[in-house]
């Protein structure tokens, strides 16, 4: 069984705060990945998945979406079923812990 796993070639966490003050969770990336699903690996597929998570005061994924797709169905639910599983630092508001969105980008490469 060959097993293909991919680091975070292009995932980085972007603030998507709306206020100043505000501090997006974090995690990490050496820790968390996503195995290469199979039927991608058949089909040679390859893409970046840009997602956006709502993480808790206490670290755990609350809501998850897509912001802009890799092109691949696939490649898409893998990357946010993996994030998601996760344990994040959670954000700050003022200072505070506190539930806060924040951006993943995945990047998938053969």
């Amino acid at each position: 069984m060959n097993k293909h796993l991919i680091g975070f070639i292009a995932a980085s966490v972007l603030s998507t705060a709306a206020f100043a003050g505000e501090t997006p969770a974090v995690f990490d990336a050496k820790n968390c990945k996503a195995e290469y699903p199979k039927a991608s690996l058949l089909n040679e597929e390859q893409g970046t998945v840009s997602m956006s998570f709502l993480i808790s005061a206490g670290g755990e994924v609350v809501d998850s979406k897509i912001e802009k797709s890799s092109g691949f169905k696939n490649l898409d639910k893998a990357a946010i079923k993996a994030i998601s599983a996760c344990k994040f630092k959670p954000g700050t508001k003022d200072g505070a812990v506190a539930q806060t969105w924040t951006r993943v980008d995945y990047a998938w490469a053969l």
